[in-house]
């Protein structure tokens, strides 16, 4: 065994066949003695270099988690584990936390199910997901949430958190069961996909979801606009023969939710903004104060319109690639602050819906084992971002939105949600390695550096990069 630790056993319904992904967690032999089951119930992480932004820890030492707790983080902890990680040239960080996925559970499994979204979650380092609830059925009341709470327990490795619609089935026509949803423990309404059109009816949304404690994450986009466009609106949309889906289509809607959370006191959380003029609201949104956050994409701050050369479905997405002025605009955000949050916006779909005219094809990329990577590229090695911004961004602050007061640290007493990030290696981007059912990305073959080399999920190593 490598060194020297105890041999470990599966329990039977952690069992993943895949060479990758599996779960050693420390189950006792049934004769084994109190000692021997204390030494099986732990890992040591030796040799890594400790990011935590709670702590403000940024230096090597060693992580002891028992049970799914870190017991203690020293400069050298010499006690006898279950299981010794060498993260030696390592970063070690706490868990990733996506504020927006897409797994397509229920109903449209095809494209994603639980297991394959969880699967890839955890390859990318990502220990924490929200679901949004545009499925099949819409997740618009309890019942539903806890539905998939329930399966994303045994099928998922990792920890899901279903988001509840806005209205009924996403018609934009009656308030959902937003108290319901809350009760089961939801953390945020979305009508994710669209907006609620209807402000009136937004507003009362709102209310409800201030009234239960939880937030509002809005997709911003005034569906009256869009035209039929499927890019961005300008030379290069011309030049391939496609309509165009101009800024203003996002920076109205933001506006506008923006002002009905200084109303309603709502905290607003807005999803994938991709605008200059998104940024600087967001920006003057702050400065009064406001409960508003914004999350940038990776696909948004790394490409830009003038990066789609030819009429391709994979560089499809909603909100669309923006200029170079708007992906500048992005990263200075992120770099100052005024954008809290990376995620993905990771949406699957099959190879026949994007396979296709950009007329035609489905919205949306898939980003989960792609984003730790492009964010190191594109923004921490150009000194855009530190180590310790991508942490925040990419786990504590998150953490901070959802109210998750254990995870999104390295410290002492908190969940054992830990990613071990090589910041060395380097590679080309292979959709044909992904975990997800949807392989469609504009990144196949792109260059990075960076790569999660283990993902641990309350104490357990789900993902371990067997391949160098």
């Amino acid at each position: 065994m490598p060194n020297g630790a105890f041999p470990f056993i599966i329990p039977c319904d952690k069992i993943n066949y895949s060479m990758e992904f599996y779960a050693p967690w420390a189950c006792c032999r049934a004769k084994a003695g109190t000692a021997e089951r204390k030494a099986y119930m732990t890992i040591l992480i030796k040799n890594g270099h400790v990011v935590d932004p709670l702590t403000r820890m940024d230096g090597d030492y060693d992580v002891l988690i028992e049970d799914n707790r870190i017991k203690k983080v020293a400069a050298t902890i010499e006690e006898e584990a279950g299981q010794v990680i060498d993260a030696k040239g390592c970063y070690v960080m706490p868990g990733f936390i996506d504020l927006h996925v897409h797994f397509r559970d229920p109903g449209l499994e095809y494209k994603e199910t639980l297991k394959t979204g969880g699967a890839a979650a955890v390859r990318g380092g990502v220990t924490t997901v929200c679901a949004m609830p545009n499925t099949k059925p819409v997740i618009d009341d309890g019942a539903k949430v806890r539905d998939v709470h329930e399966r994303a327990k045994k099928d998922s490795l990792a920890n899901v958190i279903q988001i509840g619609a806005v209205t009924k089935e996403q018609k934009g026509k009656e308030l959902a069961d937003i108290e319901g949803m809350a009760r089961e423990g939801c953390h945020a309404i979305s009508e994710d996909g669209k907006s609620v059109m209807d402000a009136s009816l937004y507003r009362k949304g709102m209310k409800a979801a201030k009234a239960c404690g939880i937030s509002v994450f809005a997709h911003c986009e005034d569906i009256n606009m869009v035209e039929g466009g499927v890019m961005n609106a300008d030379e290069n949309a011309r030049r391939l023969g496609m309509k165009g889906i101009t800024n203003s289509v996002e920076d109205v809607i933001v506006a506008r939710d923006i002002l009905l959370a200084k109303e309603t006191g709502v905290r607003l959380h807005l999803c994938h903004c991709s605008t200059a003029d998104s940024v600087e609201m967001i920006r003057l949104a702050k400065e009064e104060g406001l409960p508003v956050t914004g999350e940038v994409c990776p696909h948004h701050f790394t490409l830009c319109t003038d990066d789609i050369k030819e009429d391709d479905g994979n560089y499809k997405m909603n909100p669309p690639l923006r200029s170079k002025k708007d992906v500048e605009a992005l990263r200075k955000g992120l770099a100052d602050g005024v954008m809290d949050v990376i995620a993905t916006d990771h949406a699957p779909h099959s190879e026949e819906e994007k396979n296709q005219s950009m007329e035609k094809a489905f919205f949306g990329i898939v980003g989960l084992e792609t984003s730790a990577a492009l964010t190191y590229t594109e923004l921490v090695k150009p000194g855009i971002l530190s180590i310790m911004d991508m942490a925040e961004k990419m786990s504590f602050n998150p953490a901070k939105i959802l109210g998750l007061e254990e995870k999104g640290s390295v410290s002492e007493g908190k969940i054992a949600d830990i990613v071990i990030f090589d910041p060395d290696k380097s590679y080309a981007i292979d959709k044909n390695t992904f975990a997800s059912k949807g392989k469609n990305t504009p990144f196949d073959g792109y260059p990075v550096t960076g790569k999660v080399r283990y993902t641990l999920v309350d104490g357990r190593i789900v993902y371990k990069d067997e391949k160098n």
